[in-house]
């Protein structure tokens, strides 16, 4: 089978289930990383992103309801697909509100499930394709989709958070963007202790990973009392 470039993510306590799935999703060529809790596939998101996950309901440390949902309202946008032994219509109906692409019973036929993941893969395509995901900038290249910045050619490792703040600036660089405009796009109606700080935080870490001299700033400019502002590199 001729190997995809596509990464499934798939959370299930069960380990029968991890192993069979990873077995033949790599024998159907995608690549696959594997978790068993909520809080393993979060700390993998901050530093890599799939093209879809596969999501169990039933978790040791979050349900799977309140996982999706989360992944949702961090704007998270790859598709998922739950596949629960949960049967209820109810379950179903919930978990497609709460932002899953597609739901399947367990026990399942694979060959179903790879008829599933081809179909919202191809959506994802579809949907990539009407949108402009590299954003350049001068000398800055941002991939939307894989979340992957360069600058003069040099690769950026960023934690989700400074991509998200970097993509924001870039996006509005014909303007200031003001501290609290800022906190709503990138931390929305979550309570912060001292947000200005944490904002200011943020921008320190991001001018240390991107400028020469963090102190002598070229590329991220500070208008006092208002906000920040992009320069074109």
């Amino acid at each position: 089978m001729k190997k995809s470039d596509s990464l499934i993510m798939v959370v299930d306590d069960d380990p029968d289930i991890l192993t069979v799935l990873e077995g033949n999703l790599k024998l159907a060529g995608f690549s696959v990383k594997t978790f068993v809790t909520g809080n393993d596939l979060l700390s993998e998101l901050d530093l890599r992103l799939p093209d879809l996950l596969i999501l169990d309901l039933t978790l040791p440390d979050i349900d799977g309801i309140q996982l999706c949902r989360r992944l949702r309202e961090l704007e998270f946008d790859f598709p998922v697909i739950m596949l629960t032994a949960r049967d209820g219509l109810s379950d179903k109906v919930l978990g497609l509100e709460c932002g899953a692409d597609d739901y399947m019973v367990k026990p399942f036929a694979f060959l179903e499930l790879q008829a599933r993941i081809k179909t919202c893969l191809r959506r994802r395509v579809a949907v990539d394709k009407e949108e402009n995901l590299v954003l350049e900038v001068g000398q800055l290249v941002i991939d939307r989709k894989e979340h992957r910045v360069k600058l003069a050619g040099r690769e950026v490792e960023l934690t989700k958070k400074e991509f998200n703040l970097l993509k924001l600036l870039a996006e509005n660089r014909e303007r200031v963007m003001t501290r609290e405009e800022i906190r709503q796009a990138l931390w929305g109606k979550r309570q912060l202790y001292s947000w200005s700080r944490t904002i200011d935080v943020h921008v320190r870490h991001l001018r240390m990973k991107l400028e020469n001299d963090p102190n002598n700033p070229t590329l991220i400019k500070t208008v006092v009392g208002v906000g920040y502002r992009l320069l074109v590199t």
